[in-house]
């Protein structure tokens, strides 16, 4: 179980992410003829990193070796 702090300390950069994504799309949207390229690289770079995170999370191997291999 995770400590209250390292929680805190999680939710505070997640809170930090999010508003930096913001702030990038705010940006993008205001400069519109650039914006909407820089919209689409966000966009494939979001649903990039959102597959590579349910991959790994559904991947039975990466919990094996996660588990059981000594460092």
């Amino acid at each position: 179980m995770k400590k209250p702090m390292e929680n805190t300390g999680l939710l505070l950069l997640a809170i930090a992410f999010v508003l930096y994504i913001i702030a990038i799309v705010v940006v993008l949207v205001e400069e519109s003829s650039v914006g909407m390229i820089g919209l689409i690289i966000l966009a494939g770079c979001a649903l990039l990193f959102g597959q590579a995170i349910k991959d790994r999370l559904n991947n039975e191997e990466d919990d094996y070796y996660t588990k059981n291999v000594d460092k």
